[in-house]
């Protein structure tokens, strides 16, 4: 039994802090709301995992002091947005080195950091024990529901991935390891805005065509720039790359296609943020993702369409026109570019 805090309750913190309870570790889930924390130890999370039971055994706090006191090994569970706020907190309340495991996705908007990359400017090399990414193919409701999935734990340091394995895997959880972190952070975020993109396509009554030509060309533009900055291309094509992709572009749990699909239908961003209650992470993404694409020189049409109708008001239609009428390319030519 390990001792780990869980800081984070929204969907994926609870349905994590509950597979490790579950693996009998001793687990303090953290939330930065006292009432939240009260209802989490009365055993439920309406608002994130509805009609979901939690065990006695899983504990709650709204205490951030005690949180990061009660383990050496973080699971950082957050949205992007809030991740250099939570660890500076976590790392001025620390009195030790501890190891991090974070299961955000995302990139940085301006700056084009990834999470572990913001995760050591804010805590320090000194306080911490390593990085892990753990990433892939996984809806909380799922999980919580102990359906079969696997996922992938990513970092320089083999050890510590091997750690991480240990902890979360279970008859229902499958971890593999990796040491490709850069190619597992890319395709963790990036996956997000072709969701977006999947799911305003559905909401236009696209059909499957379109879907199907849009994630395997969302791919092909993720595994360029992820090669790019120095990810290894077979990453894309493993659990982080084209799996997580699949599930998050074809289920109406991805929050981000059910953006997407509401965009499609004629809603305004403000109103799909204001209706949908939780972090869009693909349209912050999209952002940083076009911002990154023009820094180092990938071309990402999909991504630059996208971020047409989210940031500059293109409608979705023409937007979607400007794509069929690019100049035309040889398929192989353009995959060989990854290799």
């Amino acid at each position: 039994m390990e001792k780990v805090t869980v800081f984070g309750a929204g969907s994926w913190g609870t349905a994590l802090a509950y597979v490790l309870t579950l693996n009998g570790h001793d687990v303090l889930l953290w939330t930065h709301r006292a009432d939240q924390a009260d209802e989490l130890n009365s055993g439920t999370n309406e608002r994130y995992l509805p009609g979901f039971r939690l065990p006695g055994t899983l504990k709650a706090t709204s205490d951030l002091q005690h949180a990061i006191r009660h383990s050496e090994t973080f699971v950082i569970a957050v949205p992007s947005k809030a991740i250099r706020e939570v660890c500076a907190e976590i790392s001025g309340g620390m009195d030790k080195s501890a190891l991090f495991i974070h299961v955000s996705k995302g990139i940085e908007p301006d700056t084009h950091k990834r999470i572990s990359e913001m995760i050591r400017e804010e805590v320090g090399t000194e306080q911490l024990k390593a990085i892990v990414v753990l990433s892939g193919p996984s809806h909380a409701e799922e999980v919580a529901k102990e359906h079969p999935t696997t996922i992938t734990a990513a970092s320089e340091d083999k050890e510590a991935a091997k750690r991480v394995q240990d902890l979360f895997m279970n008859q229902f959880l499958r971890v593999y390891t990796n040491t490709d972190v850069v190619g597992v952070e890319i395709g963790g975020a990036l996956k997000n805005i072709i969701a977006l993109a999947a799911g305003l396509t559905d909401g236009l009554g696209y059909g499957d065509n379109a879907k199907a030509a849009l994630i395997t060309r969302g791919l092909a533009e993720i595994a360029r720039l992820g090669v790019k900055l120095g990810a290894t291309p077979l990453t894309f094509s493993g659990l982080s790359g084209v799996g997580d992709l699949i599930v998050t572009c074809t289920s109406p749990h991805s929050r981000n296609w059910r953006a997407g699909n509401m965009l499609g239908k004629g809603k305004t961003v403000e109103e799909v943020e204001a209706s949908m209650g939780m972090v869009v992470e693909g349209i912050r993404t999209t952002k940083a993702a076009y911002q990154l694409s023009q820094k180092v020189g990938v071309p990402m049409p999909i991504t630059a369409a996208l971020y047409s109708v989210l940031f500059e008001q293109v409608p979705v239609e023409k937007a979607a026109e400007g794509l069929m009428d690019r100049v035309k390319k040889d398929e192989m030519e353009d995959m060989i570019d990854l290799l």
